[in-house]
């Protein structure tokens, strides 16, 4: 049986590419299984999922080694455990060199597709180290021009002051005030640490 594995990052990145390569070597679409998740561990729901069904002698396509993962020890450990011991064939569709169906039996053959892979696997995550370096100085340059992240704080609201006299005076929960004006009580707790201090 033939799968094909997609994965993206985040859920605003296209699929579009891996699909179309994926359709264009004949998987049926029930055969793929596609990650909205981070490369840097092999964690993810689909991923888990299709190895629950691989069954030796099953092929497995990916469009490129990053989007198996991108982490360079992870990859490796998951290499072997598709190849030698599910006996899966991969794919790789970016780099052919790499493909286990094309049953290399020499040893300069294993040890280049071997290198290959590793080499692959370093790139792909000194790639993602360098993303997250980039986004840490786009964060820290963003600041530096005032620009703040995550949600505005909820603003108190005026009637608060009566309702602090009635929490001290235990006729009302924090759970219901955040109710009353549809926020979490952390939220509530923080008014409440605003204005009793």
């Amino acid at each position: 049986m033939k799968y094909g594995y997609i994965r993206v990052s985040t859920r605003d990145q296209n699929i579009d590419r891996q699909l179309s390569a994926m359709l264009s070597e004949g998987i049926e679409e029930k055969y793929l299984y596609i990650d909205q998740s981070s490369g840097k561990n092999f964690n993810r729901r689909a991923y888990k999922q299709m190895l629950a069904v691989l069954m030796p002698g099953d092929e497995l396509v990916i469009k490129s080694i990053d989007r198996l993962g991108r982490n360079y020890d992870e990859i490796i450990k998951q290499w072997n455990y598709l190849v030698k011991e599910k006996k899966v064939d991969i794919v790789v569709l970016d780099f052919p060199l790499l493909n286990t169906n094309l049953k290399i039996d020499t040893i300069t053959g294993k040890f280049i597709s071997d290198l290959c892979l590793q080499v692959l696997s370093y790139v792909a995550q000194v790639e993602r180290e360098n993303i997250k370096k980039r986004q840490l100085e786009g964060i820290v340059e963003a600041k530096k021009k005032g620009i703040k992240f995550g949600r505005p704080n909820k603003t108190c609201p005026k009637e608060f002051p009566e309702i602090i006299k009635r929490w001290k005076r235990q006729e009302i929960t924090v759970q219901e005030v955040a109710n009353q004006f549809k926020v979490s009580k952390s939220t509530v707790y923080r008014w409440l640490k605003n204005k009793v201090e």
